[in-house]
């Protein structure tokens, strides 16, 4: 059930160069959150009409609070960042489907690239078995460390060298030879591509949460299709909504 909702900031803080954390206080998008899931955020200022979806990073049922971390990287996200304890934000949540959390697997690989790396904290906690969180960053501004190591095992690459591995997550992966029943992934458009080739080659299960702008969020635009194997029952044609239908999907069921 996804609910609309007005939430009250409770801190935020500049986590990162451009990147920010911030907690909110909900009535039940909380309660109703899973990892993976995301919000659609609304600008106090009118004349940006369009909502910004921004991935859940952390879920805290009991307080009914919502961790938010992205990237300021808009005027509609720029807005977002100048708001403090107090202000208060509108959101319609939460949306999508999230990641399976039941499959039974003994080992996954968690695997988060740039500003896909928030929703991989939540994730580490609730899914059961023994986790490898391997999270690929530009810099050495590793965002979220701490949070990432609290459940699992962390694994850095860095594309300058300045942490871990020198290179993308497949390169962190090789480099420290590590193995896993399945991978669960959100990031850009290439290292999800590189993913879904690398779980095919070694016949292993894999879920990517795809990044996409949209627009409605709840599946009635078509802003945000991506190309998928079988047609779609809404659209009869080979489309799926990733708003809707995803953003999570086995890799078998998309084409990247």
């Amino acid at each position: 059930m996804k609910y609309q909702e007005t939430a009250l900031v409770k801190e935020q803080r500049e986590i990162a160069p451009g990147i920010f954390s911030l907690w909110l206080q909900t009535e039940h998008i909380a309660e109703e959150a899973r990892p993976g899931q995301f919000v659609s955020v609304y600008c106090h200022d009118e004349s940006r009409l369009l909502p910004r979806p921004i991935s859940i990073c952390e879920i805290d049922k009991e307080n009914k609070s919502l961790r938010l971390v992205y990237r300021a990287a808009g005027a509609g996200t720029a807005e977002f960042s100048g708001y403090g304890p107090g202000d208060t934000l509108r959101l319609v949540g939460p949306l999508g489907n999230g990641f399976p959390l039941d499959k039974g697997y003994k080992k996954v690989f968690l695997i988060g690239g740039g500003i896909g790396v928030p929703p991989m904290v939540e994730l580490s906690r609730q899914l059961p078995g023994e986790k490898i969180v391997v999270s690929g960053y530009r810099g050495g501004d590793l965002f979220l460390k701490d949070e990432l190591s609290r459940h699992a095992e962390l694994v850095v690459a860095t594309e300058d060298g300045s942490a871990g591995t020198k290179g993308n997550v497949l390169d962190a992966i090789k480099e420290n030879g590590l193995t896993a029943d399945a991978i669960f992934a959100c990031g850009p458009g290439p290292m999800l591509r590189a993913l879904k080739a690398y779980a095919e080659e070694q016949g292993i299960d894999c879920y990517l949460s795809l990044e996409e702008r949209m627009a409605c969020g709840i599946g009635a635009c078509l802003a945000c299709v991506c190309k998928s194997k079988d047609v779609d029952a809404h659209t009869n044609v080979k489309n799926k909504r990733i708003c809707k239908d995803g953003p999570v999907f086995a890799a078998d069921e998309i084409e990247l």
